[in-house]
């Protein structure tokens, strides 16, 4: 059985870390309530810091569900090259629910996943007048 854990190697850690993402962006995925930054790293896996801030998510129970489904979603993407990801939270984020966050994330990962690969020319965006 594979481990549930969310170890210290597949997170951005230190305030460099982070630095490093939003200094040389490589891929940049977009939805209504989410944006998705990453660059490429040189360790063998993928690591992934979460922004969520008071000003888009008031609540702080808002705060740590959608964290913790960031980190649920994240921890079950194995196919993710290796790479440097922040996850940004947007406005509007709060009224969204469970099931249909966990849809949005993965296809995120998944446009993500194609954008690493270098087969994605373009961004696109979903869901950019609906609700």
């Amino acid at each position: 059985m594979p481990s549930l854990r969310f170890p210290k190697q597949a997170r951005l850690l230190t305030p460099r870390d982070y630095s490093g993402v939003f200094d040389q962006v490589t891929a940049r995925v977009a939805h209504r309530h989410l944006l998705i930054l990453a660059t490429p790293n040189q360790r063998s896996h993928a690591r992934v810091g979460l922004i969520f801030s008071k000003k888009n998510l008031r609540r702080a129970v808002d705060r740590n569900r959608v964290k913790r489904l960031v980190r649920e979603s994240f921890r079950h993407q194995t196919t993710l090259p290796a790479m440097d990801i922040v996850v940004l939270g947007r406005k509007g984020l709060a009224g969204i629910d469970n099931a249909r966050l966990h849809r949005i994330l993965d296809e995120l990962w998944q446009r993500l996943e194609k954008k690493a690969s270098g087969s994605g020319q373009h961004e696109s965006k979903t869901e950019t007048g609906s609700r």
